[in-house]
């Protein structure tokens, strides 16, 4: 130590105390490195899951840079005895001008601790809706859906959101927990129709079309019943009758993976539209206008 200290001396003609705090911030980061590397190497040994290997990656960065920071100020602090009034003063100061900053990594804090969602979840978050594909100390990243792209499908938006939100925006996990969300599709006939028969067909359609996915659905419950106080007592698809103004209104209830919304009711319409072209007792109702004539224009017709 004392022959790098001479070496300092000699060619930059640095006063010994300050060549003793450049060696010492010296060795705390090269420790500190190696401690991150070490981390990294063991994590890189015992997974080989990309998003694991990534949130370790990410939060290491993070926790010996702030390690770093704080004892290198320590170093450098030469009233090292009043350091602890300073930090204080520091921090007093940090946190009024920095509201913002510091509540965002307090979010990312939150984030990491309690998990609303992790890498990879479907979200929504206030109006924005997306998948999630980073978390960074002071926002975390979205692939937007929706907006002006129909069944919740990538509109190759990137939304970056302050992780602040957290603490004043209600979330939506699409991912976490059941995994499954129920779609709905509006079928609406005729009061011509035969709508019994239509309700049958349209039955054992979405019966043979969702089945497997319910039963699939109830396993995912009973996991997440362990976690979360969910329960539904019936996951198999049916059909609800309504009477509406033009129609009667068969509304089909399944239960479908949120990022195969889309490709479900197309799927599901496609077949709808074969069955009542094969069946001429069953009519979509639209919307129509009629037109009456009145006095002698009436009366002739």
């Amino acid at each position: 130590m004392n022959k790098v200290a001479e070496l300092f001396q000699e060619t930059l003609g640095l006063a010994p105390e300050t060549q003793s705090k450049i060696i010492y911030s010296l060795v705390i980061i090269v420790v500190l490195g190696l401690v991150r590397f070490s981390i990294l190497k063991l994590v890189w040994n015992f997974t080989v899951e990309p998003k694991t290997r990534y949130t370790w990656k990410r939060s290491t960065s993070f926790v010996i840079g702030f390690i770093s920071i704080l004892l290198i100020l320590g170093v450098w602090i030469s009233a090292i005895r009043n350091f602890g009034a300073f930090l204080g003063l520091l921090t007093a100061g940090v946190a009024i001008a920095l509201k913002d900053p510091l509540t965002n990594i307090a979010g990312w804090i939150f984030i990491l601790v309690r998990t609303p969602f992790s890498l990879g979840d479907r979200i929504q978050i206030g109006e924005h809706s997306g998948d999630v594909i980073d978390i960074r100390l002071f926002q975390f990243s979205l692939l937007e859906i929706g907006n002006w792209v129909n069944a919740d499908q990538s509109t190759g938006r990137i939304i970056h959101i302050p992780n602040g939100k957290v603490f004043t925006e209600p979330q939506a996990n699409y991912s976490a927990g059941f995994q499954f969300i129920w779609n709905e599709m509006k079928v609406l006939l005729t009061f011509e129709s035969n709508w019994k028969k239509a309700k049958d067909l349209l039955q054992k359609l979405i019966i043979e079309y969702a089945g497997a996915t319910s039963e699939s659905a109830e396993k995912k419950m009973q996991d997440a019943s362990k976690k979360y106080m969910i329960f539904y007592q019936y996951l198999t698809p049916i059909v609800y009758t309504k009477v509406e103004d033009s129609g009667v209104l068969l509304t089909l209830r399944y239960i479908c993976d949120p990022r195969k919304r889309r490709s479900s009711e197309n799927d599901i319409w496609e077949k709808v539209l074969d069955l009542f072209e094969a069946n001429n007792d069953m009519e979509f109702a639209y919307p129509t206008l009629r037109y009456y004539k009145q006095g002698e224009d009436a009366q002739n017709s």
